[in-house]
């Protein structure tokens, strides 16, 4: 596989607000940049993701006021992986943690973001054979888990 490493695959541009912005600033920038997430920080420090799960789960469902602050309702502790992992290791944390957007992280600061459509994306080139190889290790690495 010619992608190994998350540095490889992942989006750099990623979007970011302060945990104090309003669940409307997000919801227009989210539609504005037309992704699927945004990075919460807070006093530039990655603390918490707001996803499109989220405003299902936490927003709309909830009934919540658009006018709340997003630390009300973002994912935190924020789960991340570092740059220099490897994209089994991404996909691993993903299903661990039933998550499809996985932040990158260097020094403490957000550079970039992996998603299980980046998965599906590298799963999806190649030839047949590599292909085979790619399934028969995902084969094998499940049937050790059991």
């Amino acid at each position: 596989m010619a992608h190994t490493f998350v540095r490889d695959v992942m989006t750099s541009k990623v979007a970011s607000l302060d945990y104090s912005s309003m669940i409307k600033d997000a919801a227009k920038m989210m539609d504005d940049k037309n992704i699927g997430c945004i990075i919460v920080t807070s006093e530039e420090l990655p603390v918490g993701i707001l996803t499109e799960r989220d405003f299902v789960k936490r927003i709309a469902s909830k009934e919540k006021p658009l006018s709340s602050p997003i630390k009300e309702v973002m994912s935190s502790p924020l789960i991340s992986i570092d740059p220099d992992e490897t994209v089994w290791e991404a996909a691993e944390e993903m299903k661990t943690n039933n998550i499809h957007k996985l932040p990158v992280i260097q020094d403490n600061k957000i550079i970039g973001i992996i998603t299980t459509s980046d998965l599906v994306e590298i799963c999806s080139v190649g030839s047949d054979s590599e292909m085979r190889k790619i399934c028969d290790d995902i084969l094998t690495r499940m049937e050790k888990e059991q």
